[in-house]
C-alpha cells in the first residue's frame, strides 16, 4: 500500500487496483471505475466508435434489470451513474450519499459484470450517435478540428472521432459488444477510485463485497498495435457557408510521461488560457481580430497535439493565420521573461488546484493517473515539474515542437481565397498582413 497525503492505493487479490481518497467534508462518496486497457485506442480500425457505443448501452440493462429498472433505482437514491469512453480509457462514474454508496456500487458491479445488451436499446443508441455525428458536421469548429486531427494522426485512433462514423456505427451488433466485454471487462483491468467520507477499510470492504468474487480470466488482454506517428505538416482548408472563419494550427507534441510534457502544458497556458493569455491580449484585445481565441494541449498517453485556435471574421482569415503563427514563432525565437514564466506557472497550478475540489474531480484525477500508469504520486510530481520550468526550457521545447504547424481552416470561400492569394504572392506577403 502507498500513501499520498490522504490518498491510499492497494491491489486486491483478484487484481483490482483500489484508490481511496478520504475527504470527510461532505457526506458524499464519488467513484470512477476505469478500464485501464480499453477506450478508443482499443477499437479496431474496422470498429471505430465501439467503445463509445459500449458506454451508452451498458447502463441500459443487466441480466436481471431493465433500463427502466436501473434508472428508477438510481433516481430513488438521488444518485448519479453514467459511463464514458475516451481515447486512453473507458470509465463508469457514480456518486451518492455515503450510506447509499455500497448499494450503488453493487449496481455498478452488476452493470459491469452482467450487462444485457438489449437489441432495442442498441439500435436506439446507434441512431442517437449517428444524429450526433451529423450534428457535428454542421459546426465549423468540429469540422475544422476533425480535419486537423485526421491530418495529424493518419490511421491512428487519435485521428478518429470517439463517436465513430456514419458508415460504421449502424453496423455494430450485440455480438460486437459481447466480444468487447469479454476482452476488456475483467478485474485485473479495473481501477476503482473512490473519494469522499469513507476510510480505506470501508472502501476495501465495499469493493471486495461487490467485486471480490470476480475471477481473472485465463486469456491475456491483446494490446493494439498503433501506427507510428511522423510529423508531416500540411494544410486543410474547407469552404463552408458560415458567419466566421475557424482557424486551427496544430503541432505534434508528446505524451504525459515525457519530460517535455510540463513545459508544453505551461506554454499552452501562457498562450491561450484565459483573458490574460498572450493570444487573447495580442489578437483580440489589441488587434480586434478574434471572436474567440485560445490554445489547448490535452493530456494523453501517446503523442498529444498542441493547438492554437481562433474564430474570426472571414475577411480576416489570412491575418488570423499569420497572427497565430507569429505568436508560436515568437516562442521559438525569443525567450520568455522570468515574470512571464512565473505568471504562467501560477495560473496553471492555480487552475490545477481548482480542478480537484469535488469528490468527483478527486476520484477522477487519481484514478486517471493510475490508469495511465503514472501513479498517485504524479499529482505532486506534475506540480514540481511545472515549478521547475525555466525560460531556457520553454524556448527549447518551443523550438523542438512548435516550429512547423498543421493548418486547418473552415470558413466562407472569400476568406480562404484571400489567404490563397497571399500565399501565391509569397510567404513574406502573408507575414506582412500583420503589419
Amino acid at each position: 500500500m502507498r500513501n499520498h497525503q490522504s490518498i491510499h492505493r492497494l491491489v486486491l487479490d483478484n487484481g483490482i487496483t483500489l484508490i481511496c481518497a478520504e475527504n470527510p467534508a461532505a457526506d458524499l462518496v464519488a467513484g470512477r471505475i476505469f478500464l485501464k486497457q480499453a477506450g478508443a485506442c482499443w477499437d479496431s480500425p474496422q470498429k471505430v466508435g465501439l467503445s463509445n457505443l459500449m458506454a451508452t448501452v451498458i447502463t441500459k440493462g443487466t441480466k436481471r434489470r431493465s433500463a427502466l429498472d436501473i434508472a428508477e433505482f438510481v433516481e430513488s437514491l438521488g444518485a448519479n451513474l453514467g459511463a464514458d469512453a475516451a481515447s486512453d480509457y473507458w470509465a463508469l462514474s457514480l456518486k451518492t450519499v455515503t450510506a447509499d454508496f455500497p448499494v450503488i456500487l453493487d449496481l455498478a458491479a452488476e452493470i459491469l459484470r452482467y450487462p444485457r445488451f438489449d437489441v432495442g436499446e442498441i439500435e436506439l443508441e446507434k441512431r442517437l450517435i449517428v444524429q450526433a455525428i451529423q450534428s457535428q458536421r454542421e459546426q465549423p469548429f468540429n469540422v475544422a478540428f476533425h480535419q486537423l486531427r485526421q491530418s495529424m494522426y493518419p490511421n491512428h485512433p487519435y485521428g478518429y472521432s470517439i463517436l465513430g462514423s456514419e458508415e460504421v456505427v449502424p453496423h455494430f451488433t450485440a455480438q460486437d459488444l459481447w466480444e468487447y466485454h469479454q476482452a476488456y471487462f475483467r478485474p485485473d483491468n479495473l481501477v476503482i477510485s473512490l473519494a469522499g467520507r469513507l476510510t480505506l477499510a470501508q472502501a476495501q470492504d465495499w469493493v471486495e463485497t461487490s467485486f471480490g468474487d470476480w475471477v481473472i480470466p485465463e486469456q491475456s488482454i491483446v494490446c493494439p498495435i498503433l501506427t507510428p506517428l511522423n510529423a508531416c505538416p500540411q494544410e486543410q482548408l474547407t469552404p463552408q457557408a458560415t458567419q466566421q472563419s475557424v482557424v486551427l494550427l496544430g503541432y505534434l507534441g508528446v505524451g504525459v510521461k515525457h519530460e517535455d510534457y510540463a513545459p508544453l502544458k505551461l506554454l499552452s497556458t501562457y498562450l491561450g488560457n484565459g483573458l490574460s493569455s498572450r493570444l487573447f491580449v495580442e489578437l483580440r484585445e489589441k488587434r480586434g481580430l478574434a471572436y474567440d481565441v485560445s490554445a489547448f494541449y490535452p493530456t494523453r498517453l501517446g503523442s498529444s497535439q498542441f493547438v492554437t485556435y481562433m474564430g474570426t471574421a472571414p475577411e480576416n482569415t489570412a491575418i488570423a493565420i499569420a497572427g497565430l503563427r507569429a505568436e508560436t514563432d515568437r516562442l521559438c525565437e525569443e525567450r520568455l521573461e522570468e515574470g512571464e514564466i512565473k505568471a504562467a506557472q501560477n495560473k496553471l497550478l492555480g487552475q490545477y488546484a481548482l480542478g480537484k475540489q469535488t469528490n468527483g474531480e478527486i476520484a477522477h484525477l487519481f484514478g486517471w493517473y493510475e490508469t495511465l500508469g503514472l501513479g498517485i504520486a504524479f499529482d505532486s510530481e506534475f506540480q514540481e515539474q511545472v515549478q521547475k520550468v525555466t525560460e531556457v526550457d520553454a524556448q527549447r521545447v518551443a523550438q523542438t515542437y512548435l516550429a512547423e504547424p498543421y493548418l486547418s481552416v473552415v470558413g466562407p470561400e472569400e476568406g480562404l481565397a484571400k489567404y490563397f492569394d497571399l500565399v501565391a504572392e509569397g510567404q513574406s506577403q502573408v507575414s506582412s498582413a500583420l503589419v
